[in-house]
């Protein structure tokens, strides 16, 4: 009899990182339920069998169902009911109720199996959750004091999971990640960080705006090499389980040169003169984390799973560019 492939179950498959994910997962021989309130499109060429299933997880009954038989469990879920950015305001029990619920319910969930191997479950993380600290370069042995609600929200969840694999429920895997961006040529969620919303802002026209000098530097991490990096991690769940490890290029971009360099993509696009970068007062929700250089040192989960970024900054620069300007051409005809 033919042994099945792994069923991996991929939550949130529809949103900017999940729907990476999925792309990436869907090239191998496997069988994914993809999971979000709306249906996730199955990628074009697929060579895995994919499931998709529409649920609110929020809901009694749902987290079950979604991981009901599963080998692996990616969490790549986001709260979604800011607009426009990740930020939430303190006490947003909406966001804590996604952020740590759903993960609380994941190991309710797990903790009720019966039998067979530990389930292997991947978690999202965010180097935020680190807080504020006085290295530069992070590595993943720092002192967790996270300083946004967000990133508090991230650790708590984080910690729940981690508890269950020490109590032997789950195989349980933190992946922390720096600044993810941009659009690959098959990308269908939106991008809400700052490197796109600048490049919006270029190809309307308008100056690209920074709340700093521009000497405040970012590892910034393209996310079609985050979802390689997921599903390497997938790959070496056993040898991850029990810890949190980050992910990034080990480079840290000086901001006010990176959008210098989107400016001049979106000049070599639109044929029309490079907008100006220019620095502005900072908003009353800017954060400590937003004025904070970070950089970050990936080689402890690059010897285990053998991952690397492989996409140079201009060419993931370039792509996100030329995805947001036909996006604004298919919208003006």
């Amino acid at each position: 009899m033919a042994v099945k492939p792994p069923l991996i179950t991929l939550l949130g498959a529809t949103g900017f990182l999940g729907s990476a994910v999925l792309r990436e997962l869907a090239r191998r021989p496997v069988r994914i339920r993809a999971v979000s309130r709306r249906p996730a499109a199955v990628p074009a060429g697929a060579r895995a069998e994919v499931e998709v299933r529409t649920a609110d997880l929020t809901e009694p009954g749902e987290m079950a169902a979604a991981v009901d038989g599963a080998d692996i469990i990616m969490h790549t879920v986001l709260y979604s009911a800011a607009t426009s950015t990740w930020r939430i305001e303190d006490g947003d029990t909406a966001a804590e109720r996604v952020n740590v619920g759903l993960i609380r319910d994941l190991v309710d969930v797990l903790a009720d199996k019966k039998d067979g191997p530990r389930t292997k479950v991947l978690f999202t993380g965010t180097v935020g959750q680190a807080g504020p600290c006085d290295k530069d370069v992070l590595d993943g042995t720092e002192t967790d004091r996270p300083a946004g609600e967000y990133d508090r929200q991230k650790l708590a969840a984080e910690r729940l999971l981690l508890a269950a694999d020490d109590r032997g429920v789950l195989l349980g895997t933190s992946l922390r990640l720096p600044t993810v961006f941009g659009y690959g040529p098959d990308s269908v969620a939106r991008d809400r960080g700052v490197v796109s919303a600048m490049a919006r802002r270029a190809l309307a026209g308008e100056p690209i705006t920074m709340w700093h000098d521009g000497t405040v530097r970012r590892d910034l991490l393209y996310v079609e090499d985050v979802a390689r990096g997921i599903v390497a991690a997938a790959d070496h769940a056993e040898a991850l389980a029990g810890r949190h490890w980050l992910l990034g290029t080990g480079v840290g971009r000086p901001l006010g040169g990176v959008f210098e360099e989107v400016a001049a993509l979106v000049a070599e696009r639109t044929g029309k003169s490079p907008v100006p970068v220019v620095s502005v007062e900072p908003p009353s929700h800017a954060e400590a984390g937003d004025f904070s250089s970070m950089t970050i040192d990936a080689s402890a989960f690059r010897g285990v799973t053998g991952w690397t970024p492989g996409t140079p900054l201009t060419e993931a620069l370039r792509s996100t560019v030329g995805f947001l300007a036909d996006e604004t051409e298919r919208a003006q005809s």
